[in-house]
Formats: C-alpha cells, sequence, structure tokens
C-alpha cells in the first residue's frame, strides 16, 4: 500500500483500514459526519492548537493548496480539541476556507491514535499528535503521516494524492 519513492510515510496500522467515523461541530456548530463525504477524497488533519505557530503553518499552507486538492476531488478537514469559537477566531484571523472541526472530548483524536502522551516542559500530559490521513473515496485509509513537520507538509500530501489518483485510473 506504499508508495514507492516515499520514504516520509511509513507503514501504520491503520492503512488499508475502513476509517473510524464520527460527527463533530465545525466553527458555526453545524455538525459534519466523514461518511458524508464518501466518494470524494478526504485528507483529515490532526493539530494541537489554533493560533500556535506551527499549526498556523500548516492550517495556511492548507487553505492555500484548498483549490488544488478540491480541484483532484478532496476535502480538507483540519481537526483540534479547541472549541468552536477558538475555531471561529482562527478563521477569521487567517481568512482559512477549510473545514476545522472541534474535538474537545478527544473522541475522534483518540479513534485515530492521534491523542497520546507526550513531554511538555519536563512534564507528561496527553495531547494532539500532528497527524494525517490520506482517505480514499470508498472509506478506506490510504496513507497516514504522524508527527508531522507543518512546512511543506500540505504539498507532500497533494503529490501522494496525485500519485494515487493515477493509480486508480
Amino acid at each position: 500500500m506504499l508508495l514507492m519513492g516515499m520514504p516520509e510515510l511509513q507503514l501504520d496500522p491503520f492503512v488499508g483500514k475502513p476509517t473510524p467515523d464520527f460527527c463533530l461541530p465545525d466553527a458555526q456548530g453545524t455538525s459534519f459526519c466523514l461518511n458524508t463525504f464518501r466518494g470524494k477524497w478526504v485528507v483529515l488533519y490532526f493539530y494541537p492548537r489554533d493560533n500556535t505557530p506551527g499549526c498556523t503553518i500548516e492550517a495556511m499552507q492548507f487553505n492555500a493548496a484548498l483549490e488544488k486538492f478540491v480541484d483532484l476531488g478532496a476535502q480538507v478537514i483540519g481537526v483540534s480539541t479547541d472549541s468552536q469559537e477558538s475555531h471561529q477566531k482562527f478563521a477569521e484571523k487567517y481568512s482559512l476556507a477549510i473545514l476545522l472541526l472541534s474535538d474537545p472530548d478527544h473522541t475522534v483524536l483518540t479513534a485515530y491514535d492521534s491523542w497520546k502522551p507526550m513531554t511538555l516542559f519536563g512534564k507528561e500530559m496527553l495531547g494532539t499528535s500532528r497527524d494525517t490521513f490520506l482517505i480514499s473515496p470508498d472509506g478506506l485509509i490510504t496513507d497516514v503521516w504522524r508527527k508531522v513537520s507543518p512546512k511543506g507538509h500540505p504539498e507532500a500530501v497533494r503529490s501522494v494524492l496525485v500519485k494515487r489518483k493515477e493509480k486508480m485510473n
């Protein structure tokens, strides 16, 4: 299931498996369910916090590439534990058009194994791992990136999506 020549991708236990389904609210409180996007590619990315440097870079880069993802038939979804109000302010501040969903109870993060023990300033706590999942139109996870570096990551995901679509044709 791995693409050759793509060393940043490692075989993850989620690859080839059906997606854990979920419904979460967006910044306006509208509930979005993952199964709504069946028939489309989905880029599902988890990020730690709105308005932090790395998360802002990642969101702005996904946003800048949004039209390219849409042209490839893909929906981009960002998920964090931030509140709907936080997402709304974050989206307004940076003119984000990507879909941001709120998972304050970290139910979805846990289902995707992206809610993990971390050490911050010498203190161990649970937190969000910066992970991305590429989901095929039939609801299978084709690729997983764990603990990604935000800079340039959306372009790497888009590149893999292009290759996946070519293989399907």
